[in-house]
């Protein structure tokens, strides 16, 4: 039986609950073999970023060349990707090597309220990498700063996920972490169906890296064949299992717990037609 391969494209988190440690936690929990391909360091812990230190877009280019010409991959996600040259040296490795399916976790800002990435960047994101991406997975904040405007209301934020899809995406998942309500519900949308990934809103601060976790979640479970609506339910379980049994680490936002879904089976997502 062949191993499932995964590989991320992301920041280093130097408190191990964001970026390339909680994606390569994620697909070890998920029985995928993880690689990496850093785009920067990062000082953080779970009360904030306090430096970030890029890395060459050489430096990237030549971690994905060793991954894609040994090794190869099942799929792919990027997390945090800070500036244009970055951007398009990836967008280039991916063409090259015919990469997919990808993932793409639009990181702008942490969950301290530190910028990630570079204004300039922004349309690099939307030009560059989103075509070439079966699943964007940006939370409210992102997506409205992908396509510009407050989506305080769900008909806006279907509009904007039809906004989104029109970038070149396949498909875009919406995420409800910051929605008002009992429930969590995540907007999902490809292009002709919309479905509500929901489950109980789970009342805690210990959130931090939960858009990495659930994208490589998504990503783990695309390179062991999943389908894109398949994927997003198993990020789904697999981040709702994190939050609800949280590691209580740190004197901030504190990780979520990568043990989690392995370990518990008692949070029950639904998956519904949104119309």
């Amino acid at each position: 039986m062949t191993t499932p391969r995964a590989l991320t494209i992301a920041g280093s988190d130097s408190g191990g609950g964001a970026g390339i440690q909680a994606d390569l936690k994620t697909f070890h929990q998920l029985h995928v073999y993880g690689m990496s391909a850093l785009t920067a360091v990062t000082a953080q812990n779970t009360l904030g970023v306090t430096d970030i230190y890029e890395l060459e877009a050489e430096a990237v280019a030549r971690q994905i060349d060793a991954v894609a010409e040994d090794i190869g991959m099942d799929a792919l996600k990027t997390g945090m990707i800070s500036s244009t040259p970055i951007m398009e040296v990836i967008a280039e490795k991916i063409r090259q090597y015919h990469l997919s399916p990808l993932v793409v976790d639009p990181v702008m800002v942490s969950k301290s309220g530190h910028s990630l990435l570079e204004e300039s960047a922004r349309k690099s994101l939307i030009h560059t990498l989103l075509p070439l991406a079966c699943l964007v997975t940006p939370n409210l904040p992102e997506a409205e700063i992908l396509v510009g405007k407050k989506l305080d209301t769900e008909i806006k934020r279907k509009e904007a996920a039809r906004r989104i899809v029109d970038m070149g995406v396949s498909a875009v998942v919406i995420k409800g972490g910051h929605l008002d309500g009992d429930q969590a519900t995540d907007l999902f949308f490809d292009g002709e169906q919309f479905l509500a990934f929901s489950a109980p809103r789970i009342a805690t601060h210990h959130t931090h890296g939960t858009g990495c976790t659930f994208s490589a979640a998504a990503t783990a479970a695309l390179a062991k064949g999943e389908s894109v609506t398949e994927a997003v339910y198993t990020a789904k379980t697999f981040i709702t299992q994190g939050i609800a049994h949280s590691l209580g680490l740190g004197k901030g936002y504190g990780p979520t717990n990568h043990w989690a879904y392995r370990k518990h089976s008692d949070c029950v997502i639904s998956k519904t037609p949104s119309t």
